[in-house]
């Protein structure tokens, strides 16, 4: 979904949003990755372009572009909110060990409706789906981590 540099300009003019070179590179950062990044990360990265950029600056720049309609903020029960500038419709799969985010594009999903009374009584503007469970990654942790049953474990902290 990496915007151009002239694209990223173009949405954020017809979003009436001062054009800066921090803000350019925070969004055109945000459309090339797909993994959800939190503001400390986005900060971080810009920050290597960019030296003289504040954290103030990078929360400041999230707030106006999630005003404009131009990123979501995802949060599902982690530390730190992290951001997406995929405004498709899409669903997520999320990782509890690991806290990986990953996009889910399901049309059955996207066609579920409200169908209990208390829903009724509701506007209905839109609904997100999010699944938990573990990664191929830490399901593999966890499998070569488990121990035959009697052996003695230790306390995670």
């Amino acid at each position: 979904m990496k915007q151009t540099k002239q694209r990223i300009k173009e949405l954020l003019m017809a979003k009436r949003l001062k054009l800066t070179p921090q803000r350019c590179a925070i969004y055109e950062m945000l459309t090339a990755r797909t993994d959800h990044p939190t503001a400390e990360d986005i900060y971080r990265t810009v920050k290597r372009a960019y030296p003289m950029i504040s954290q103030n600056t990078v929360y400041y720049t999230l707030t106006a572009l999630k005003e404009a309609g131009l990123i979501s903020e995802v949060n599902f029960g982690h530390e730190h909110a992290r951001f997406d500038a995929n405004m498709d419709r899409h669903h997520h799969l999320v990782c509890v060990s690991c806290q990986e985010i990953n996009d889910l594009y399901d049309e059955t999903l996207d066609r579920l409706s409200m169908t209990a009374k208390k829903g009724r009584q509701y506007t209905i503007l839109g609904h997100r789906v999010e699944f938990y469970g573990y990664c191929k990654r830490c399901q593999g942790k966890s499998k070569s981590s488990s121990r035959p049953e009697g052996r003695s474990r230790r306390a995670v902290q």
